[in-house]
């Protein structure tokens, strides 16, 4: 990269437009209390997993194997800020998606773009039906009814609020629903607190005895967010308009045609992504805390492990058995709107997600027209992908842990894949003063390398090469 270039003075940004187009679509960073205003796309990535990885599988890990994977816990939530950040330094930088960055990949055309999107049809299917079944397990105990209709009715109102609304409406939603749930579960731990030598303890990195890495492996990958959720991120932070993702560009910032004034706009909008990235990890942890020391606390020793349609009824327990019927039905809400509004997220990143990535791979194709516009193929997907085939999938299967279960194992495996990539691009393509440090770096392979690790025993589980417990 060559070095930045002066200001030009107005008649010579009027002679080229590319140096005031570029003025234009790198704002001032905003200061002060109105980073306030630009949190959203951090508490809807943190929602995103809310339901599986911090609702659905922490309480579950809990009642199986107590405070003994602490240590993991903590590890993926710290890891996943690692990748998050990169994830988020690319397209507040470049002003580009993250899948219009795989691109740009050396190699045969748009090979990344098929190996991120062809394993998350499943996830994005598998997801979807286990949310809406899960929320229909917490309805069908206030309203009677099936679990089966309850699910056909949440998966369509969900995706109508996502086909008609617009990001605002889910970034704001979604805001208030994670830090009201978040307040709530840790009151609640709070109550129950252990003695602090057992939730110690669980700092130490072990593996407990018969473990079963398909308990373990959708955990992780869910916790904060999945493969998927860390590629949402960018969408959501370019919609907020973060740094040069102000202007929907279909090409990145040209680095040697912008000045150092330009470049540390971008350093103050990188700022403020980290600090808002770091919010919703630590709110993330609390959460996730909360919801393990309530497991441990309340449903270990009574063996009890929420599962396929009786999730809301166990996970009702957890407040149930402190308050009374009171704490019971509310935990029930926290399910129910956790559950939909995780949906809703859901088909919000993967419309986006799947719109941006069928625009490139039609476009390499030379194709054009309905299959090129991002509305179109948005509503399009979440018609059909996030709606019509979720509904179709759990009316076949029918459990909600398990196809949870499944979409969680497929995104663990893909983080590693999703962090290399993104490593690469950020040091292909940005300047000095806008790359991750060395630190950051080596934290974030550190990040890529613990996924692949648990993914690649739990591979190794699956086809019986190695027992329960003998990793």
């Amino acid at each position: 990269m060559s070095g930045s270039q002066p200001l030009r003075s107005r008649d010579q940004a009027s002679a080229n437009p590319t140096s005031a187009d570029y003025s234009q679509q790198i704002p001032q960073p905003p200061e002060g209390k109105d980073w306030l205003k630009w949190l959203g796309p951090s508490f809807i990535w943190m929602l995103s997993a809310a339901g599986s990885g911090e609702l659905l599988f922490t309480p579950r890990i809990a009642a199986l194997y107590g405070y003994a994977l602490l240590w993991a816990l903590v590890a993926a939530v710290v890891l996943k800020w690692f990748i998050n950040r990169e994830v988020g330094r690319f397209t507040v930088c470049t002003g580009i998606t993250i899948l219009e960055g795989f691109k740009r990949l050396p190699g045969p055309k748009n090979w990344a773009i098929w190996l991120i999107l062809v394993p998350q049809f499943v996830v994005a299917i598998s997801t979807v039906a286990g949310m809406a079944g899960a929320a229909a397990t917490a309805l069908i105990l206030g309203t009677g009814g099936t679990v089966q209709l309850w699910t056909v009715i949440i998966i369509l109102v969900t995706a109508a609020i996502v086909f008609l609304g617009q990001y605002d409406g889910v970034e704001t939603v979604s805001s208030y629903i994670g830090i009201g749930r978040t307040l709530a579960v840790v009151a609640a731990a709070i109550f129950v607190f252990p003695n602090l030598g057992s939730l110690s303890s669980g700092l130490v990195p072990q593996i407990p005895s018969g473990v079963e890495y398909q308990e373990v492996l959708p955990w992780l990958g869910f916790m904060l967010a999945g493969a998927a959720g860390l590629m949402w991120y960018s969408y959501w932070v370019g919609a907020r308009g973060y740094g040069a993702a102000t202007a929907r560009r279909e090409t990145p910032v040209d680095f040697d045609q912008i000045n150092d004034d330009q470049k540390q706009r971008l350093r103050g909008w990188l700022k403020l992504m980290t600090f808002s990235n770091t919010l919703a990890v630590i709110g993330a942890l609390l959460a996730a805390l909360a919801f393990l020391i309530l497991g441990a606390e309340l449903l270990q020793p009574q063996g009890l492990v929420p599962q396929e349609n009786q999730v809301a009824e166990t996970l009702g327990s957890l407040l149930g058995d402190l308050w009374g019927p009171f704490g019971f039905w509310f935990m029930v809400a926290i399910v129910f709107v956790t559950f939909c509004s995780t949906a809703m997220s859901v088909q919000d990143g993967f419309g986006r997600m799947f719109a941006d990535g069928t625009q490139i791979l039609v476009q390499g194709f030379g194709g054009g027209g309905r299959w090129t516009n991002e509305t179109f193929l948005r509503k399009f997907y979440i018609v059909t992908l996030l709606a019509g085939l979720p509904i179709a999938v759990y009316l076949w299967f029918g459990e909600p842990v398990a196809l949870l279960k499944t979409a969680g194992g497929i995104e663990a495996a893909h983080i590693p894949i999703v962090t290399g990539l993104t490593l690469y691009l950020n040091h292909r393509m940005l300047p000095q003063g806008l790359k991750p440090s060395g630190f950051t770096f080596w934290a974030t392979v550190l990040a890529g390398v613990f996924f692949a690790v648990f993914a690649a025993i739990y591979l190794l589980q699956l086809v019986g090469v190695i027992s329960s417990g003998g990793a």
